[in-house]
Formats: C-alpha cells, sequence, structure tokens
C-alpha cells in the first residue's frame, strides 16, 4: 500500500494499563513519530505518519485501535442510544478503515469473521446490552452480509468502549498478544502484567553496555522485557530466593537472550559494590508478607543494599504498595525521587517510583 500523508490518515486510539497513559504517549512518540492529541484514563488518542504493523510492538499498551469515532458528551441518558448509532452510521469511514485494518492485518483464508464488541463502565440509563444494540444498528451494511459472526478470534473486531461521559468506537489492531507475551509460558501467584513490566523498563532507560539488575525477578517479566528492549545490548541480571520462581524465569526468558540468573536474599546480593547500573523490581506488597508490619524493615535492608550496588548516579525503578514506606527508606539512602505514576496491581493501589542514586562516592 502506497504510503500516506499523516493528514490522510484516521487518528488511532490505545488502551493503557490506568496510570501508564503517560509513559504509552511517550513510548508511541519516541518509537513511532507520532503526535499525541488526547488521553484520559486508560486511553491515549494519536496520530502516526504511517499505519503499519510497526503499531502492533508497542510495548506499553494494551491494545491498539483504529478510531472511527470519539465523543466526551455523552449524557448518561437513553438519549445516548441514538448518538451511538448516528455517529456509527454517518460519521466514521468503515471502508476506509476496513483497508487500512486489512493492510495491518490481512484477511485469512475462506469467509472472513467479525465480533461487536460493547464495554461500558459507570452509571447510566441504559444497559450495556442496549448501547450494544445501538452499535449494531449502526453498523448495519458497512461490510458484507457474507461475514461470519464468531466469538473468539474474529477476523475483524469492532468496538465500542463507554466509559462515564466518554465513549470511543473503532477497529482493534491488536490481538491478545499484546497484552499477554507469548514468552510468558510460566505464571506465578500475582505475577507482574507484562505491559506494566515493560513502562518500568522504558522508565530505567538503560543504555548499550549498562546492567540491568532485578534482585526479586519472580517469574522473570521485568527482566523478559528489558531483553526485548535492549535487543542484547543491555546485560540483563536477576535473581530471587524463590527456587519454583527462578525455575519459572528460566523458561520464560528461555527463548529471549541471554540473562544471567541467580538464587540469592535480596538483602544481601553476592554483588560488587557499585557495579549495576539500573535496577528495576516489583518487591513484595505489605499483604504478601506473613505480617504487614514486616514491610517497612524489608524496604529499609532492600534499599540499603541496592544503594551499595547501584553506581553513582544510577537509577531505580521500584513498583511498590507501600510508597510512604518505600520513600522514608529511600530518603535514609540519599535517593532522589524523579517521577512517580499511581496504577492498580491486582486491585490494589500501587505506586512506580523512579529514584536516582546521587554522584560522588557511597
Amino acid at each position: 500500500m502506497a504510503k500516506a500523508r499523516t493528514h490522510e490518515l484516521p487518528a488511532c486510539y490505545a488502551t493503557t494499563m490506568p496510570g501508564l497513559e503517560d509513559v504509552a504517549g511517550e513510548e508511541i512518540e519516541e518509537r513511532l513519530g507520532g503526535e499525541v492529541k488526547k488521553t484520559g484514563p486508560g486511553f491515549v488518542v494519536f496520530r502516526v505518519p504511517e499505519i503499519d504493523a510497526s503499531l502492533l510492538r508497542l510495548r506499553t499498551t494494551e491494545d491498539v485501535f483504529l478510531l472511527a469515532w470519539g465523543s466526551d458528551q455523552l449524557t448518561y441518558r437513553a438519549e445516548d442510544l441514538d448518538r451511538i448509532q448516528r455517529w456509527t452510521a454517518q460519521d466514521a469511514d468503515w471502508n476506509r478503515l476496513l483497508q487500512l485494518h486489512h493492510a495491518v492485518r490481512p484477511k485469512p483464508k475462506g469467509k472472513p469473521t467479525y465480533h461487536l464488541v460493547a464495554q461500558m463502565t459507570g452509571e447510566h440509563g441504559y444497559r450495556r446490552a442496549d448501547a450494544g444494540k445501538a452499535f449494531a444498528r449502526g453498523l448495519a451494511g458497512k461490510f458484507p452480509a457474507s461475514w461470519k459472526p464468531v466469538e473468539e478470534d474474529a477476523a475483524v473486531e469492532f468496538w465500542l468502549t463507554i466509559h462515564g461521559q466518554r465513549a470511543v468506537c473503532g477497529l482493534r489492531l491488536s490481538d491478545k498478544t499484546m497484552r499477554h507475551r507469548t514468552y510468558k509460558l510460566e505464571h506465578l501467584p500475582a505475577s507482574l502484567r507484562p505491559t506494566l513490566a515493560a513502562a518500568m523498563v522504558r522508565l530505567a532507560d538503560a543504555q548499550p553496555g549498562q546492567i540491568v539488575l532485578d534482585p526479586m525477578c519472580g517469574a522473570g517479566t521485568i527482566l523478559a522485557e528489558q531483553l526485548e528492549a535492549g535487543r542484547g545490548k543491555v546485560r540483563t541480571w536477576g535473581g530471587d530466593l524463590d527456587r519454583a520462581a527462578l525455575r519459572a524465569a528460566g523458561v520464560n526468558l528461555r527463548r529471549l537472550g541471554q540473562a544471567q540468573l541467580a538464587r540469592w536474599d535480596a538483602t544481601r546480593l553476592p554483588l560488587a559494590d557499585a557495579s549495576v547500573e539500573r535496577i528495576v523490581s516489583n518487591p513484595p506488597f505489605g499483604k504478601q508478607l506473613s505480617s504487614p508490619e514486616e514491610i517497612g524493615p524489608l524496604y529499609r535492608q532492600m534499599l540499603r543494599e541496592y544503594q551499595r550496588v547501584l553506581k553513582p548516579n544510577g537509577r531505580a525503578v521500584l513498583l511498590v504498595g507501600e510508597p510512604a514506606v518505600l520513600r522514608d527508606a529511600a530518603h535514609q539512602v540519599g535517593w532522589q525521587k524523579h517521577r512517580e505514576l499511581r496504577v492498580r496491581v491486582l486491585g490494589q493501589p500501587a505506586a512506580v517510583t523512579v529514584w536516582t542514586r546521587p554522584g560522588g562516592s557511597s
């Protein structure tokens, strides 16, 4: 397909884990040369110079769509249903969108399949099923009647997502492998979401030749995302006290590249002073310990050891459930905070925090 100029292409939107919108926008701008037009809780609207398979290689997004229409002026009343039907029928160039979709995701052999998805959160004067029916009425005649409806693995998915007074509608370009990575063969309870791990790796911003350490690597999700991002140019080290976790990490990392794994206690690392440039990790939340009161002593011991092995001007990116406790521990070792993103992990509030160990001697 001939390249089209940016203004001739429709906008796209990506869904994200709430709290990661800015990181996803930065990835879109830097990797794709895109321009972020709007963000909101869990979504980013953007334009790119070219719509192609590079959209599917984003790491911090859950899904990517071609935008058919969007609105932030829903009324919460039943009259929204007429608007949804009208916007779907009149405001979207479905022929153009389907053409672009097929260029990125070629149609499979045989009769094409499709699926309509309607999602809704918030209190409205109508049901999600009603919104779905209005959506379906608006799509009537927009694609061949010979297409076969299916519930899973459809060649084309039409999506309507309503959140409060905001609605977005589009064609899904990605599939489940964008959020559920193919490398994730082994899982552990409370295993980290890959898109969140990718955001943490991006915030760490390791440079070629540097060492990235995850002292509590679990099933290896952060290490896997670092291997994918570093393309062999960044050295990746990880360890855990749990033998089962190390076995899972070994399986998950096997096809991605070389990562050094070891069994150790993260508060007593067998590493030299000032030996790593980046630490990226998801230490236990208080509720994961036998007593939540243990989290303070653990964070203090952990950060004293991280301070020892981290090089001056090195960076640490930590996901924690108790950011105030971590802040106290970080201040005790003199770390400087640069960024904090509020997220939810397994339904619990958490924070991704970015720290720098100041330069100078230990």
